[in-house]
């Protein structure tokens, strides 16, 4: 039997999923010559180019915000996922892609190419909230409402599934990146320190041990003023502080998604719950806030940050049993 692959095409990570198991995990970058077009690394090896070239030599995230920046550099990289993880292997494989909710036609026919280029037998494209409710569990085929907070890197998704489709959604250009970018620009104002949006992305991640255990964090970079290597620790229930605006945002629209749904599907969500998934949506607060202001109950299901990928690879179990314009085949 031919191999079936779910990817998770993310802002900050591409996933692989097949067999049941994530067989890679590699961060969005594409790294080529500029003058030749030759591709030099993509993933890890291409991460740690960033900010390290010469001019001739670049290294880009060929998605941004939820949204594909640049088609070839992003057809080039969905083609060299597929072919390393198939590799050796003489069936061409099934695939399935999880698309950001707001692609273009012209987008999401790019990476239909782009896996056809890598020898799929033939692709499904399905969006990241039906993925994310597949892949934490739910039965998104029955006549009941499920709601799905999926925060990524580049989009925060927010959907009511219920009998095979989506009845109200929503998404936001707030997530797993821009919290980065909030702390980078909290600790410059606050502190004169510039930090790497890496280094803020340890801050993010520790938050949650480093405030149950009254932790300060420690953080490093260089004074904005003197350009000297400077190391400061933080408060993190300061940290914490940080991110008010932005949760208020994604809570917000929370709440105005609830505003629009029939009140049968809002009922079965309040006995059901908000399910919370992608690594963005266990910022330590989050969840207690949306349950604060909803009165609802938040979920993390096992494994939050694996159930966009997960769900893609189960997507070939649900063909013609989703509503149209969420899910998509093309044979090859």
């Amino acid at each position: 039997m031919p191999l079936d692959i779910g990817i998770d095409l993310g802002t900050a990570t591409v996933q692989v999923y097949a067999g049941g198991e994530i067989l890679l995990s590699e961060p969005s970058v594409i790294a080529f010559n500029k003058k030749t077009g030759k591709v030099l690394a993509v993933g890890k090896e291409a991460q740690t180019m960033i900010g390290r070239t010469p001019s001739h030599i670049v290294a880009v995230r060929p998605l941004e915000k939820g949204v594909i920046a640049e088609i070839r550099s992003c057809q080039k990289m969905i083609k060299y996922f597929v072919e390393k993880t198939c590799k050796n292997r003489i069936l061409r494989p099934r695939v399935a892609i999880c698309i950001p909710s707001e692609v273009t036609e012209v987008e999401r026919q790019a990476v239909v190419e782009a896996a056809d280029a890598a020898g799929a037998k033939s692709v499904i494209t399905i969006e990241e909230p039906m993925a994310a409710a597949i892949g934490a569990g739910l039965d998104v085929l029955k006549p009941g409402g499920n709601m799905i907070l999926d925060i990524g890197g580049g989009t925060a998704d927010i959907a009511v599934i219920t009998l095979g489709g989506i009845a109200e959604s929503v998404s936001l250009k707030i997530a797993g990146n821009t919290f980065d970018e909030t702390i980078v620009k909290a600790v410059k104002t606050n502190y004169n320190l510039i930090i790497g949006t890496r280094m803020a992305e340890r801050v993010k991640i520790s938050l949650r041990d480093a405030i149950e255990n009254n932790e300060m964090i420690e953080v490093k970079g260089k004074n904005a003023m003197t350009g000297m290597p400077e190391m400061i620790k933080l408060d993190p229930k300061e940290v914490r502080g940080y991110f008010d605006e932005n949760f208020k945002i994604i809570v917000d629209a929370i709440i105005a998604t609830l505003d629009k749904t029939p009140p049968e599907l809002v009922a079965d969500i309040s006995e059901q719950g908000i399910y919370l998934t992608g690594g963005g949506a266990m910022v330590y607060g989050l969840a207690d806030l949306i349950e604060e202001r909803t009165k609802i109950k938040t979920v993390y299901p096992d494994d939050p940050e694996k159930c966009v990928v997960v769900g893609a690879g189960k997507a070939f179990e649900y063909l013609g049993e989703l509503q149209d314009g969420l899910i998509s085949e093309r044979k090859m």
